[in-house]
């Protein structure tokens, strides 16, 4: 019979093991990674709205995509446009985010599956007479390591001729030359910190679904057991 126990850790745990995984996939998306140097708008160049100057734009470099503005000269305008500079996975900038492009995702599609599987151990507390929490932590430590290794390697990729042209002659490895660190790389940073805290807080989640206030309601013949 399937028992729904459900507690303020385990719930917890669900919740973060879901948001970490997303938050991993959308960086690892993103092409904010990197935010170049500022190129001025032409002195002929004007705001339709304002008459005036447009701003300085900083276009947005990631690991496998970019964000730069296309000038409208018939319009005078700017448009926006982003996507993959790389249409396959030899196009990749530098050979250290071709690493990178490997670890990371192995790491998000490891997160992901925890995030799934992190859903049914409300009803599914174990399998084979193994702990679903214990394994899951397992693979959220293994999933962290992944993603170490991913964020390491990448900025050794900064010296690229496609960072370079983002970022100045002074662009290196581990050297960001007239570029900026963007959102992404601070989310994906976030999400392997979050990646081990829940790899820990896997353990407490298995102990509150397992404590001896839980026993009693199952043996008390509840299905439904909710407990702070």
């Amino acid at each position: 019979m399937c028992h729904v126990i459900v507690t303020c850790r385990s719930m917890l745990w669900t919740l973060l093991s879901i948001v970490v995984a997303f938050a991993e996939l959308i960086a690892f998306m993103s092409a904010d990674w990197l935010i170049g140097k500022a190129k001025p708008s032409s002195s002929e160049e004007v705001d339709n709205r304002t008459g005036g100057s447009q701003e300085p734009y900083r276009p947005t470099l990631g690991i496998y995509g970019r964000c730069t503005r296309i000038s409208h000269m018939q319009f005078s305008r700017r448009d926006t446009l982003c996507g993959p500079y790389a249409e396959n996975f030899s196009e990749i900038a530098s050979g250290f985010w071709q690493a990178t492009a490997i670890f990371l995702p192995m790491g998000i599609m490891i997160l992901c599956t925890v995030a799934f599987v992190s859903v049914f151990t409300m009803c599914v507390q174990s399998i084979m007479k193994k702990s679903i929490f214990n394994v899951c932590g397992l693979l959220q430590g293994i999933a962290g390591l992944f993603l170490i290794l991913g964020l390491i390697l990448y900025p050794a990729g900064w010296g690229c001729q496609k960072a370079i042209s983002y970022c100045g002659p002074y662009a290196s490895a581990y050297k960001l030359g007239d570029c900026s660190l963007g959102w992404a790389f601070y989310t994906a940073i976030g999400g392997t910190v979050l990646t081990f805290i829940c790899a820990v807080f896997s353990a407490q989640a298995e102990i509150a679904t397992s404590s001896d206030k839980v026993q009693e309601e199952i043996e008390e013949g509840k299905n439904l057991i909710c407990l702070l």
